[in-house]
Parts: C-alpha cells; structure tokens; sequence
C-alpha cells in the first residue's frame, strides 16, 4: 500500500504529486479542504516516505496507477474527487478513465499525457518533446535519474539554468528519487493512449496549465478539452509547470471552487 495521509470528514478528495516530489506538495491544499473534505495524499512508488525504488526494476507508469487504485479501493472505492499535477495529473486522468463512475470531479494541471500527442500526430507537441529527448543523455540508461539528467529534465520543464538556480538541498532531493523518475519519464514517451480514450470521463474537469510552461504541456490540454465532454480550461499567468506551487493561492482557489461546484455527485 501507498504511504498516504488522511485529513478531515466529508466527500473524498485524491491529491496526486507530481514527479520528483512527494504528498507534501499539497500540504496547503489539504488543509484548505479538510474541514469538508476526506483528503487523502498518497506518496508515489519510490517517492515521499515510500521505500525507494530499485534502479533494476522495470517501471511503467500504470504501477502506479494500479497501486493508486488499491489505495482509493482501501478507502471504500470512491466516489472522489480527483486532483493532479503533471505526472499525478496523468495517474489522475488514467484513474477517472478506468474508473468513470467513481469520479465526482477532475482537476489536473499541466497533465503529462503525451500519449495523445504522439496518437494525433500533432506536429507542434511533438517537435517540443523533441528539444529534451535531443540531448544524448536524456534516453541514456546508465545516466537517467542523475545530476546531468536531471538538468535537461528541470530546465526543459522550467526554462535554462533552473536546474543549477535550486538549492543543493533541492536538488539533493530530486537526486534521491531521481532513477524513479527517470523511469516514470521513459514510461511516458512511450504512451500511445489516444484523446478518444478520455472520452469516458464524463465528470466536470477543470484543465488547467500555466502561460509559460512548455509548448507541449498545452497541446496536452487542448486535446484533452476537445475530448473530455465536460472539461473546461483554465490558464494561470505568469505561471509555468510548476504553478501549483508558485502560484499556491490562485490554483488552490481555482481547485477549490471547481470541487465545490461538482458537490458529492
């Protein structure tokens, strides 16, 4: 089972981290949702206080999806509200689509579904997943998950120099769990899920993305808001990937207000 935390008493509500980080990402999230809310924040495979994963296993994302699954069937099965962030995002997504009946409502930001980028055939998204994957050691076995890895991966998602702009601490951090998202990245290129997928998720979805982040980011979303039946979007200014930490207020808010108008179903 998932190392997970559970707040307060009400519908519940999954928050799912993103890759490299753990449940405590939405420590103020949670707090903003528990006086109504069962909020229940898992830890990833490898991630947060979960043991780390072994560099030989073989990983796909759909792990951890699975064990996502078994956690949410440990607390009754659902009904629930789903919440995610890029990788989470896309745990989130394959959730609500294997799952349609069990979700109240969706909320994803910056979703890394390239599956429907590369089943489409769109030309702008893929040739922005082609800038990181240009660089030799971005699919380089030996090297995935560590220092130099991990900076074609950050500054792809944040923008040159933001890998060597962290605190040593911060970039301590990603390195501990840095072969796990390797893997998770390795996983995802080789996606295929196409937009018609989603089709099945017929709870209101809020897709949200930030002004800055990167070109294929928003091809993700504009695909999934043409297939989901009730998505709509939402663009946070000035924000990049990671904008639901660095603008925490406007996309709790945003979250907020989207659970609260789906209600309990």
């Amino acid at each position: 089972m998932l190392h997970h935390e559970l707040l307060g008493e009400g519908p519940l509500v999954v928050l799912l981290h993103s890759g490299g980080m753990s449940g405590r990402q939405w420590r103020r999230l949670a707090e903003r949702l528990a006086p109504s809310h069962r909020v229940v924040i898992p830890d990833f495979l490898g991630s947060g206080d979960n043991p780390r994963w072994h560099d030989e296993a073989r990983f796909d994302f759909r792990l951890d999806v699975a064990e996502a699954g078994l956690l949410l069937d440990s607390l009754g099965g659902g009904p629930a509200h789903f919440v995610g962030h890029s990788y989470g995002g896309l745990v989130a997504l394959t959730l609500a689509r294997e799952r349609p009946a069990t979700v109240l409502s969706l909320a994803v930001y910056d979703p890394v579904a390239f599956g429907i980028l590369y089943a489409s055939h769109d030309e702008d998204g893929l040739g922005d997943l082609a800038r990181p994957a240009a660089n030799p050691v971005f699919l380089d076995d030996e090297r995935g998950g560590g220092e130099a890895w991990f900076e074609v991966f950050v500054d792809y998602w944040n923008g040159r120099g933001s890998w060597r702009a962290l605190s040593g601490a911060a970039r301590a951090s990603f390195l501990r769990v840095g072969r796990k998202v390797y893997l998770e990245a390795r996983s995802l290129l080789a996606d295929r899920t196409a937009p018609s997928a989603y089709a099945c998720i017929t709870a209101p979805t809020l897709l949200l993305g930030g002004e800055r982040s990167p070109v294929a980011a928003q091809r993700v979303i504009a695909l999934l808001s043409d297939a989901i039946p009730r998505a709509h979007t939402h663009v946070i200014s000035g924000a990049g990937h990671m904008g639901p930490i660095s603008h925490v207020a406007e996309f709790n808010a945003l979250v907020a207000k989207h659970i609260a108008g789906a209600g309990a179903g």
